[in-house]
């Protein structure tokens, strides 16, 4: 069956520039497909055609009938004051319409009310209501927020006050909650960590519909899509794997491509040659020969020469190392108020490591950087690099002093150098031609990473320090980054999201998680091989012990009646627990210009949110017995 039916679809923003030029493709049901192509082709239009929200000029769109279908990129504006927790509410309308119909009629019979209709209705609601899964909408919305890092802090906070990518994160939680039956993704891990793009992962896995994404994380693809949809001019190419295959075989194409071109231009440069021998002839009948014959040219000249792009020829000026120590690290620590980002950490590099500084979001790791870089002051320990040592470092936020300046006034400036060294030096790094005239305010931000490595590359740096270098860029952005971090020798600090670069460069894995940091002398997979090593080990040793639950399920006098009754008084508990919760927030509201007594409020928060976690974890557990038991 097909859910997603696209067919000659056009679409223009300005006279004669088509974005989509007679696109055509289907989706079947449950396929994992990847929407890719350079940024500007028409991706996110054509996900916003597909949910409606933009019209089209030609063609032909169809969503198989029924299926509901959500668009990840598309927020929709929700009532003033609505908070976190009642956007992910929303994903449960259709379930609380038929709690409160549920809730009506129970009143109605508990005063008496015998109708056969009445206690029908009833019966069919209660029905529809648990195989919905109406008893365990709380628990269903626990996971997703724990898995998306949507905290309980968090989930109290307004909407309209998020970030941007907050917004993101909370409606992707809302559309998994209502069970969405077409899974339009627009750069669904943009405002992940790993941990949460991980779940995400093992959600889609399992996730029984259809996905449609637009993604430029390639480890994320590999993982989620067995097929690829590419953009190219308007139109749509089709590669019937996942991203690695993908990149194999469009390489494979152009190469086909690129010999039919070569071989048609020698074919055409034969003919021509014929044409010219016989007009010098000067005959009639040769005449006539080879106007038939150039006819017959201009009918061949119909393939464009096919471009491949030409990769980066960077060579950094890197400053060798005399002797081995690199960077010291010794009982360093770092706090916030309260709240500690790490401490006690002890680390050693020598010459040559590639580092990856790993960890969920708001762990500490671009503090960490700032530490090491000087531009922020630890509270405690040492830090001692070589003598030999210098940094070079790459912002996760590119910035220029002057960005009204051109690419070639830029780097004039920057490296006191001639025009010729200039451009040579921008053209190594794909600024060609006129595009060493632009403003630098007109890059892009894949292209203003670009232009800082470029400038970098003379300065005879040994410590290259990235901080989310391939943040929010498209693929061919971040290949770009990537072919001038390859040819550079020196040592590698980064911190990335990015699983693919991760992978790619790192020889040594720092993740930093509970306020310390795991060091791992290794590559990425064998960091994830070694952690899901552990993990399997620490199960095996669980499962050696009695499970507690399996013991008292014979003593269980009634049925499920203890379960539901522990699973009730876990509810409560929880209550209490948010109640709480919610009094020392308005304490410390009140509170706000004592700073004493704002400290002793945050201890107390803090001891609470553990306590809190307990409870929610319990809750959970009982939750999944009792509807193991109800099986």
């Amino acid at each position: 069956m097909i859910d997603i039916s696209v067919s000659n679809l056009s679409k223009e923003f300005e006279v004669g520039n088509k974005i989509l030029d007679g696109l055509t493709f289907q989706v079947d049901t449950g396929e994992r497909v990847g929407l890719l192509g350079p940024n500007g082709c028409g991706k996110t239009t054509l996900l916003r055609i597909l949910t409606g929200v933009v019209d089209y000029d030609e063609g032909e769109v169809t969503i198989a009938p029924g299926k509901r279908l959500g668009l990840i990129s598309q927020i929709p504006v929700y009532p003033e004051g609505y908070t976190v927790e009642d956007v992910l509410n929303t994903a449960f309308h259709s379930l609380h319409t038929m709690e409160r119909e549920m809730l009506q009629l129970s009143e109605r019979m508990a005063a008496g009310e015998t109708d056969r209709e009445l206690m029908s209705r009833y019966d069919k609601l209660t029905n529809a209501f648990q195989a919905g899964g109406g008893y365990e909408t709380e628990t269903e919305k626990n996971k997703v927020c724990n898995g998306l890092s949507i905290s309980r802090e968090m989930r109290s906070q307004p909407f309209e006050l998020l970030s941007g990518g907050e917004k993101t994160r909370v409606n992707l939680g809302r559309l998994i909650l209502e069970d969405t039956d077409i899974l339009l993704l627009d750069e669904p891990t943009n405002h992940l960590d790993l941990r949460a793009t991980e779940w995400l992962e093992e959600y889609l896995e399992k996730f029984k519909g259809t996905v449609l994404t637009v993604s430029h994380d390639r480890y994320f693809l590999d993982k989620v899509v067995s097929r690829i949809v590419a953009i190219e001019g308007g139109k749509a190419e089709f590669y019937s794997g996942n991203y690695s295959f993908y990149a194999v075989e469009k390489e494979k194409r152009n190469l086909e491509r690129l010999r039919q071109y070569e071989k048609e231009q020698a074919e055409i440069a034969r003919l021509n040659e014929t044409v010219r021998k016989m007009h010098e002839h000067n005959t009639e009948l040769l005449h006539k020969r080879a106007f038939s014959i150039e006819k017959r040219i201009e009918r061949m000249k119909t393939m464009n020469r096919p471009t491949a792009e030409r990769k980066m020829e960077v060579r950094f000026g890197e400053r060798e190392f005399r002797g081995d120590e690199v960077l010291t690290v010794k009982h360093l620590e770092k706090s916030f108020g309260d709240r500690t980002l790490f401490s006690d950490v002890n680390l050693e590099v020598e010459g040559g490591e590639r580092i990856a500084l790993l960890g969920d979001n708001g762990t500490g790791k671009s503090t960490m950087l700032k530490i090491l870089l000087g531009e922020e002051c630890a509270d405690g320990g040492k830090l001692k690099f070589g003598p030999t040592v210098k940094i070079g470092y790459l912002p996760q936020l590119v910035q220029f002093d002057h960005p009204e300046r051109t690419l070639l006034d830029t780097m004039l400036y920057a490296l006191d150098c001639t025009a010729q060294t200039a451009r040579n030096r921008l053209a190594m790094f794909k600024f060609r031609g006129e595009d060493v005239f632009k403003p630098v305010s007109a890059l892009s931000g894949g292209e203003q990473s670009r232009l800082r490595l470029c400038m970098l590359m003379d300065a005879k740096i040994n410590l290259l320090v990235l901080d989310e270098p391939t943040n929010h860029l498209d693929i061919q952005s971040r290949e770009w980054i990537e072919e001038a971090v390859e040819s550079y020798e020196g040592n590698l600090l980064f911190v990335s999201h990015d699983r693919y670069f991760i992978d790619r460069f790192a020889t040594r894995i720092w993740m930093l998680e509970n306020q310390q940091i795991t060091d791992f002398k290794g590559t990425y997979r064998e960091f994830q091989a070694a952690r899901q090593r552990q993990q399997m080990q620490v199960q095996a040793q669980q499962g050696k012990e009695p499970p507690k639950p399996r013991k008292e399920k014979p003593k269980r006098a009634g049925g499920t009646k203890n379960l539901e009754k522990e699973v009730n008084a876990a509810e409560r508990a929880v209550a209490k627990a948010e109640e709480r919760m919610e009094e020392l927030n308005r304490q410390i509201e009140t509170a706000a210009s004592d700073y004493v007594k704002l400290q002793e409020l945050y201890e107390q928060k803090e001891t609470l949110e553990a306590e809190t976690l307990e409870l929610y974890d319990t809750w959970e557990r009982l939750a999944a017995e009792l509807e193991e038991a109800r099986m």
